[in-house]
């Protein structure tokens, strides 16, 4: 089967493509369609997060692990389309550049049958131009960590020993 899908740039500018991809393909796969699509460098790392219908960020799919064997992590490489997205799964987030977040939503518009003698994957459609630097990411916290007034934490460790650590004679110019 072929899955149609909308890769769209989040920014206030109309910037998306339209992939049609194998389900049998893998996500690093479809992250070289994106890069490819959007003309990006090819270059940083990316990944891919399971996404629910209010766009929250889920389970990830990372193009490279990074975890030195500390967490069991999907790669991109290890995952075909069919078991990342579905007609119940139908939305992801795609991350390119964790310095610079282009941030793109995936949505799975359509599931169809492959026309004979068409190469896939394939870009269908596409509106806009890759804006020149990612658009400005605003990130709020969690509610459940917001400051109810209580004391600033310093990172100071009050151990009894003030011979480390001694707030009359800190200077700060003597870390650089």
């Amino acid at each position: 089967m072929i899955y149609r899908l909308r890769v769209l740039l989040d920014a206030s500018v109309d910037c998306f493509r339209d992939i049609e991809i194998e389900d049998n393909a893998t996500l690093e796969e479809f992250h070289n369609v994106i890069v490819q699509a959007f003309q990006l460098p090819g270059d940083e790392m990316a990944s891919f997060y399971a996404s629910d219908e209010e766009w929250n960020q889920g389970e990830e799919y990372c193009l490279f692990d990074m975890s030195g064997g500390m967490s069991p992590v999907k790669k991109m490489a290890d995952t075909l389309m069919e078991n990342a997205m579905s007609k119940k799964k139908t939305r992801m987030i795609y991350i390119y550049d964790f310095l610079s977040l282009w941030t793109f939503s995936v949505e799975l518009a359509d599931v169809v049958a492959p026309v004979s003698g068409t190469a896939y994957p394939q870009v269908i459609f596409s509106v806009g131009e890759l804006p020149d630097s990612a658009p400005d990411k605003e990130f709020e916290a969690d509610p459940r960590f917001h400051d109810d007034g209580e004391e600033e934490y310093r990172g100071d460790i009050d151990d009894g020993d003030d011979e480390f650590y001694d707030d009359e004679s800190f200077d700060e110019n003597d870390l650089y």
